[in-house]
């Protein structure tokens, strides 16, 4: 007898502008996104945050992973406004993609397309914010603190 087939979880497929994969070992960030939050990943065994999200430590191989939500402010390190984008992107051009220090890690994303160019400033503190976009897929912004 057969085992019945295991359908695949394709979670991810719903994350971002244009989903270039849909299997992954850390879907459940895709439930995160969709209860409001945005989380890393935090070994147990060697104390190392991780995002995006891993599933395995890359520094000792323990799978012993805990989901830590991605809170409070980060500072802004650095951003660029992009004039031109790959394939898939270009509608939403143009757009800044920017890195937020939180001290154990860093974040690497987009700033809220609502922030006005003037208010930009490296070194403010932002927050990391789930989204949904128009085409009902999730990600992720920067906005101000």
């Amino acid at each position: 007898m057969s085992k019945p087939k295991k359908e695949a979880d394709v979670r991810f497929g719903k994350f971002g502008t244009v989903s270039f994969t849909t299997l992954t070992k850390v879907n459940d960030f895709i439930d995160h996104l969709e209860n409001g939050k945005v989380m890393a990943t935090h070994c147990k065994t060697c104390n190392t945050t991780f995002f995006p999200p891993r599933a395995d430590c890359c520094h000792c191989l323990s799978s012993d992973m805990t989901w830590q939500e991605v809170s409070g402010n980060g500072k802004l390190v650095t951003y660029s406004r992009l004039k031109f984008a790959p394939m898939g992107f270009d509608g939403d051009l143009p757009y800044c993609i920017a890195l937020l220090d939180y001290g154990d890690y860093r974040v690497f994303g987009r700033l809220d397309s609502a922030l006005d160019d003037s208010e930009i400033r490296i070194g403010m503190p932002m927050t990391t914010v789930a989204n949904r976009l128009p085409n009902g897929q999730l990600n992720y912004v920067f906005k101000k603190a």
